[in-house]
């Protein structure tokens, strides 16, 4: 994902389109709650003029992280769109605009796509509860994982006794 300011400039008048597979393991060393980074698809173009480079990217893969329960891996999928401008000219720099500056004579996508993908980590992930015989168990001695639908319509067994008196005051009574 580098290419010169003469390679780009070759391509001003022309289509720059871009589809590639890129490979982002040195992200781990980074994040170390990332576990695995399939490699990331970017697609899109750029807008190449005398003064700056516009890229219209779009990133798509996944990353492994981990369960913040479980610490199951989980499936984490990435998709996102991003455009990014390089300026060529240090001097057509404008205040409230967001852009890279190009330093020497390279542009270079990759720290760019690193910094995307860990603002993309999200802080909890959680695996989906139909993975149960993976992830943690869901019922043990004299406990078990209930839903809040379920406590709702369950009725507590200490209070057993007590709904037979309702129903017994009631019967009295008519």
């Amino acid at each position: 994902m580098k290419w010169t300011i003469s390679q780009i400039q070759k391509h001003r008048n022309k289509d720059f389109l871009i589809d590639e597979y890129v490979r982002m393991d040195s992200i781990k060393e980074t994040e170390p709650t990332i576990r695995e980074v399939s490699p990331i698809h970017l697609t899109g173009r750029a807008d190449i003029s005398a003064t700056r480079v516009t890229f219209h990217i779009r990133i798509d893969g996944h990353l492994i992280l981990p369960c913040s329960r479980t610490l199951v891996d989980v499936k984490y999928p990435i998709d996102v769109e991003t455009i990014e401008t390089f300026m060529l000219n240090s001097y057509d720099y404008e205040a409230e605009e967001e852009v890279h500056q190009v330093t020497g004579d390279v542009i270079d996508l990759e720290p760019i796509i690193r910094e995307i993908l860990l603002v993309e980590v999200p802080m909890q992930v959680f695996c989906d509860d139909s993975a149960g015989q993976e992830g943690a168990p869901q019922s043990g001695k004299d406990w078990e994982v209930i839903e809040e639908q379920e406590k709702s319509e369950k009725l507590d067994p200490r209070l057993a006794g007590l709904a037979k008196f309702f129903e017994d005051s009631e019967d009295s009574s008519d």
